[in-house]
């Protein structure tokens, strides 16, 4: 059977399997990453077509990979679930992963797990190096930009060009102005245009007018422009999420930091921080999230016993369960499974080991959703609003009443 994905990364799907085949050596998985840009558009041709995949990724809300738009795609998996889990599965299983992956009633995918953003992650050697803390203001950013920068090294890197991640940075700037406003206005429960979304967009272009964001950062993409500049320690600092957790391990660094394509890069401490407090109101730096991705099986798929063995496995067991904790790229979707944090190595265990622990507790009281209200026509209008406000092209004021506009009704 084949399975298609925008994620996981190689080496994680190839320990899937691996596993997976301990106790199915009957059923071969082949699996094929696709570039989260190109996947949706390699992924609409094949599901119509018999020679598509037998299972592949879907997410929730309206952007890449979007349930919403491959559900129909797929075939309902909640006998499956109940024939793994019994009766009460969902009293099992994490509630970010249901609902946002239902379609018409039916559960069309089964989480994996949860992803959480609204962190930093840093280079904790150039900090010691530079002899720099964590900013936890704005100033502070500055400042520390400044000083990474008179020393001839990278500060922050996002790739505004690709911005399904400029939302990210936008909810935490607008959490930090006002906390729930992002959502509120996500729901239709406050405007776009409300004054702490607009100071949330006056902030996002100070970050371009102050240098924290690096220079033609909106001609970068977060994948793999951004993503390799940090991992191949270019820049100090990335906005990425929980997912990027699984870098901090020693076999996923060394793999990150040897595809990162800089000459002589090496692994390096890489913990998580808080967003800074850009708008200084005093505001605890918040985190959001739903299920990162689904499996779904597909309906043309001649092999959807096998398919659908394989994703029930992955998303219900204990076993594949623990594996995905393990791993450190999505919080599992089955309750109680925590990190064997002695079976994890780790780059600097004894630095990191203690962060991300701390990182994966914040996550437990998370009530801000992350793309799950997110629909095609919302992320679009995002972008607009990010890139224009970006380029000098609309003043925050302006594009937040295009977005109210555009969103408003």
């Amino acid at each position: 059977m084949n399975w298609w994905g925008f994620t996981p990364q190689p080496i994680a799907a190839e320990q899937y399997i691996a596993a997976f085949n301990e106790e199915y050596p009957d059923i071969e998985v082949t699996f094929r990453q696709l570039p989260i840009d190109g996947y949706d558009a390699a992924l609409r041709p094949a599901l119509s077509s018999n020679a598509g995949p037998d299972v592949f990724a879907v997410a929730p809300g309206g952007g890449i990979a979007s349930v919403a738009l491959y559900g129909n795609n797929a075939i309902d998996l909640t006998d499956a679930i109940t024939e793994s889990l019994g009766d009460d599965w969902e009293s099992q299983v994490s509630a970010t992963g249901v609902e946002p992956l239902t379609v018409d009633g039916e559960l069309r995918a089964l989480s994996i797990g949860s992803t959480f953003a609204g962190n930093l992650w840093i280079n904790q050697d150039l900090f010691d190096e530079f002899d720099l803390e964590v900013p936890t203001t704005l100033d502070e950013w500055k400042d520390a930009c400044d000083t990474f920068r008179a020393g001839g090294q990278g500060c922050f890197i996002q790739g505004a060009g690709q911005v399904a991640f400029n939302q990210d940075t936008l909810q935490s700037i607008a959490d930090s102005v006002k906390p729930g406003v992002w959502t509120a206005a996500s729901r239709g429960e406050a405007s776009w245009d409300d004054p702490a979304i607009v100071e949330a967009l006056t902030i996002w272009k100070d970050l371009f007018d102050s240098g924290i964001m690096a220079d033609g950062a909106l001609g970068l993409q977060q994948y793999p422009d951004a993503s390799n500049a940090f991992l191949g320690g270019q820049y100090a600092m990335v906005q990425m999420g929980t997912w990027y957790m699984q870098y901090a391990t020693a076999a996923g660094a060394a793999e990150a930091v040897g595809a990162s394509g800089v000459t002589g890069a090496e692994p390096f401490t890489m913990l998580a921080a808080p967003f800074p407090d850009v708008a200084g109101n005093g505001n605890p730096a918040q985190m959001f999230g739903d299920s990162d991705w689904g499996l779904a099986v597909s309906s043309r798929s001649r092999n959807q016993a096998a398919a659908t063995t394989f994703a029930t496995w992955l998303t219900t067991s204990v076993a594949g369960q623990q594996l995905v904790a393990n791993i450190l790229n999505d919080i599992p979707a089955l309750g109680g499974i925590q990190p064997q944090w002695d079976e994890i190595e780790l780059v600097n265990p004894d630095v990191q080991s203690a962060n991300l622990q701390e990182l994966i507790e914040r996550t437990t009281t998370v009530s801000e959703p992350r793309l799950s209200l997110v629909s095609s026509e919302l992320q679009e209008a995002i972008g607009v609003a990010s890139t224009t406000v970006a380029s000098g092209d609309a003043t925050p004021e302006e594009a937040a009443a295009t977005l109210q506009a555009t969103m408003g009704g």
